[in-house]
């Protein structure tokens, strides 16, 4: 099942009785009608987490949840509800066809349908309408299509994206040659990237001579294969940039697994290196799949872009619909960021010449001119409320910030456990505040009072908390 699909998937004898959940929200909540279904079950370090759709008359009302944290050593449980109100009488029966509905979002958007279901749109009026998914080839898209007129609602990106472009480097050519200077020269293998290569073990791989494994599953064009399961490639070939993107999104995996999480998105993650010529790379919810561009350097040449599109898809997996809200959509940016600072750390040095902090730092010399070259860095000085530009990358600069200070006060593998235990407990539309209040909590439950004062030092000198 898909990451966009958890939300509004019904799970056949999954009930609010069984969940031991009552049917009505919080005294504090609005009044909301009907029920809630169970769409998936995550389990952490510290407990369990049951995810629930909420329904209206049998049908998800978008952007409605509910979810249940169950502490395992104490068996305490908290609830955080998001259901939303649904005002006026909607009835459940479509005047406009699906086919229709689909039409309609075809007709405005283009491209080819992935998935159509009928859904509950909350608001002053909650509307019924067809959720529509489309596939347009460089972008996946959310179309809602009124159901009583056919009339296209609202239509939005469903891609988070990050601008850059991306035998293995590991990380990249300039961080281990130590040179700023270097060019793609239109993907040419000169002789200067010779020592930047590193021959390493692809694990985990399926018997097939493909590469496809437990953690990574290549879906490119023209994918690569090999009988003898050696694959040495340099990168002027289209096979390079495939082995790339295996080899590093399952040494994340892995080490999630040495953290002691078997949770968190712990599936093959299927990924392309071809068919998106722009300089741009991105994670698609709808399709759980990452596209890595071939504009400007390839981005699947730099591991830290890897490790930053797979930070979106931990956390799709960890939280079905991350990302819904303004500064939900930043921790995201800023969480990939962190991501491939983490993973980074373990391979490269903190040099003058390619400070730590300073994120794709091959991917951006395709367009930055000042050196070194970043995409973003993780060390900026970014204060909320004051810095906050509107822009989820920008504003990711604040919440990586944070993380990077609490990576830097604990060490990495007590940083990493804390962040990705907190994120278990992220609403998809959390705050600043609210998601730094998890992370505090998850320090003071994993390691205890010092952990987490020095979490909270680090979130308060963001303005945060």
């Amino acid at each position: 099942m898909t990451p966009a699909s958890r939300l509004t998937a019904l799970i056949s004898g999954a009930t609010l009785i069984a969940a031991g959940l009552s049917a009505a929200p919080a005294a504090a909540a609005p009044a909301v009608p009907d029920g809630l279904t169970l769409v998936t079950v995550k389990h952490s370090l510290l407990g369990d987490h049951q995810w629930f759709q909420q329904t209206y008359r049998g049908l998800p009302v978008l952007g409605g949840f509910l979810v249940k944290h169950t502490e395992t050593r104490s068996g305490a449980v908290t609830t955080e509800d998001g259901r939303l109100a649904v005002n006026g009488d909607v009835t459940p029966l479509a005047a406009v066809g699906a086919d229709r509905a689909r039409a309609s979002a075809i007709t405005r958007d283009g491209g080819q349908v992935t998935r159509s279901q009928l859904v509950v749109v909350p608001g002053a009026q909650a509307v019924l309408a067809w959720r529509v998914l489309l596939d347009t080839g460089n972008d996946s898209r959310e179309l809602l299509v009124d159901a009583r007129s056919g009339a296209v609602i609202r239509s939005e990106s469903l891609i988070k994206k990050v601008n850059g472009s991306g035998k293995v480097f590991n990380p990249n050519p300039v961080v281990t040659l130590q040179n700023e200077s270097l060019k793609d020269a239109s993907n040419a293998n000169s002789a200067v990237f010779a020592p930047a290569y590193s021959t390493v073990t692809l694990t985990q791989l399926n018997a097939g001579g493909k590469l496809k494994g437990a953690y990574a599953s290549n879906a490119s064009a023209s994918a690569v294969t090999s009988t003898t399961n050696v694959f040495n490639y340099n990168r002027s070939q289209a096979g390079f940039e495939q082995v790339m993107v295996y080899y590093h999104l399952t040494r994340s995996q892995e080490y999630i697994q040495s953290l002691g999480f078997t949770d968190v998105n712990n599936s093959a993650q299927v990924y392309k290196t071809t068919g998106l010529t722009d300089d741009n790379s991105f994670y698609d919810p709808s399709t759980d799949r990452l596209t890595f561009g071939t504009g400007g350097v390839d981005d699947a040449e730099d591991a830290e872009v890897i490790w930053h599109e797979y930070g979106h898809a931990i956390q799709d997996d960890q939280v079905p619909g991350f990302g819904s809200g303004a500064q939900s959509g930043a921790i995201g940016e800023g969480f990939g960021d962190y991501w491939a600072y983490s993973m980074s750390s373990a391979v490269s040095a903190n040099t003058a010449t390619t400070p730590l902090a300073c994120i794709a730092d091959w991917d951006a010399v395709s367009y930055t001119s000042t050196v070194p070259h970043c995409l973003r860095r993780v060390d900026g000085t970014k204060v909320y409320p004051g810095d906050v530009a509107g822009e989820v990358h920008d504003d990711g600069e604040i919440w990586s910030r944070g993380l990077f200070d609490i990576f830097n006060a604990l060490g990495r593998v007590q940083a990493d456990r804390i962040i990705l235990e907190a994120q278990f407990s992220f609403a998809p539309n959390t705050t600043f505040t609210a998601a730094s209040n998890k992370i505090v909590a998850a320090a003071q439950a994993l390691y205890g009072a010092a952990a987490a004062a020095a979490c909270t030092t680090a979130l308060h000198a963001r303005g945060f908390i």
